[in-house]
């Protein structure tokens, strides 16, 4: 007999059943990671290591899984923060994790001009950083306001945004899902029919523009408060047969742009606007993301092998690893590294790449486990006083609220 309660839906204002989970869902992580790894191969110009990442096989990439999953830790972290602080909570731990972006995005603006500079030759034009040296002062001041961007830094600015806007995002989610989906999808269109856009220095918009990218977003946080009740059709066999069609049918178009009997549709499909999320883009990544969840479901024993278990270390890193990766891809372009027409060269820049952004990963994971001893002796305490029956529970509290605070209750999730 089918458990009922799993398919009722959730009433207005109730906490959806993610949020009172403790658990962590590794896909995520490990997806999040893997799409750092293509984002790095992606940037690394003509390079053969590329073939290995999305971009190739259909209308979306990696970025399109990043913005997701960055809804949906956001949702996931700040709806647990909430559950424990309260509203003051979520916002105070959303503008302290927009603040890290943003310093992070400063930080890698100087990295890059510090590198391009070491480099010399043509690299400032390539990395759009010959403003910053001919105009210091006036480039500073823009990039302090996300309006001047180095190249392959553009998503950080929009993760900025995200994170800022995410309490009353989440405010109004928790309160109305579908009709905050519905605004977002509006806006959504609105970019494209109205041609909205935000205005980039000195010259051009922005390359992701938030007005159209921040409907992934959304959409990822909305997937996490209304899961229950689209859990249903997602995993139904019409989603999955149509899905996968879909996904068969642009990997044909993908791969046959040279093909002269396809040549009339590619024409019409290529190039997709990537800037503004192309609605293509947009459905391609749904449909993925329906057959990747029945084809790797929570729990899945492939989640620990060696390979996606770096992924994940990678993924629970990801400000510090997109860094890496940014810089990595600007240091593969030193006339130094001259890889254009050099396959074997660029498989090993590409393998030292991603290896070094997993020794990173790895690195920071061990310092932040040199932190959590503490929470060894506050677990033996916390099971004695659970275990003995006769303590009052004024007694429980005093040991279990401030040590289960520190250490149990913030979320799992870094979003």
């Amino acid at each position: 007999m089918h458990d009922r309660t799993d398919t009722s839906k959730r009433l207005i204002g109730d906490t959806p059943p993610e949020f009172r989970s403790t658990g962590r869902d590794l896909r995520i992580d490990v997806c999040r990671g893997i799409a750092l790894w293509w984002i790095f191969l992606d940037h690394v110009p003509n390079n053969v290591g590329s073939w290995l990442t999305l971009r190739n096989y259909g209308f979306c990439d990696a970025a399109e899984i990043f913005m997701f999953i960055s809804g949906v830790t956001c949702a996931l972290a700040y709806g647990r923060a909430r559950q424990r602080d309260g509203w003051r909570g979520v916002i105070g731990r959303s503008l302290r994790r927009g603040w890290d972006i943003y310093v992070a995005f400063l930080l890698l603006t100087l990295a890059c001009a510090v590198l391009v500079y070491i480099a010399g030759g043509d690299l400032a034009d390539d990395s759009n950083t010959r403003v910053l040296f001919e105009r210091p002062g006036a480039t500073l001041a823009h990039a302090a306001i996300l309006q001047f961007r180095p190249v392959n830094t553009d998503v950080l600015p929009v993760f900025v945004i995200c994170h800022v806007m995410f309490a009353p995002l989440l405010w109004l989610l928790l309160r109305a899902p579908n009709v905050t989906l519905a605004l977002s999808l509006l806006l959504y269109a609105l970019v494209h029919i109205l041609g909205w856009h935000v205005a980039a220095w000195p010259d051009g918009f922005w390359f992701f523009n938030p007005l159209a990218w921040q409907f992934l977003i959304v959409l990822g946080a909305w997937s996490v408060i209304e899961g229950r009740t689209i859990r249903g059709w997602m995993t139904s066999r019409p989603a999955l047969i149509l899905s996968a069609f879909f996904l068969a049918m642009i990997l044909i178009l993908a791969l046959g742009r040279d093909i002269k009997a396809l040549q009339a549709v590619t024409d019409l499909v290529f190039p997709l606007d990537k800037s503004n999320l192309s609605p293509l883009r947009l459905l391609h990544f749904l449909a993925l993301a329906i057959v990747t969840s029945w084809l790797v479901p929570a729990g899945w024993r492939g989640l620990s092998t060696p390979i996606l278990r770096s992924a994940r270390w990678c993924g629970e890193n990801s400000l510090p690893i997109y860094c890496l990766g940014v810089l990595l891809a600007l240091a593969s372009q030193l006339d130094l590294l001259d890889i254009s027409n050099r396959p074997s060269v660029q498989i090993a820049l590409s393998l030292v790449g991603v290896l070094t952004m997993i020794a990173v990963a790895a690195l920071l994971n061990a310092l932040g486990a040199k932190r959590k001893p503490a929470g060894v002796a506050v677990d033996r305490d916390i099971s004695a006083a659970v275990a003995d029956h006769n303590v009052g529970d004024r007694a429980r509290r005093t040991v279990l609220d401030p040590q289960l605070r520190a250490i149990i209750a913030p979320s799992t999730y870094r979003p």
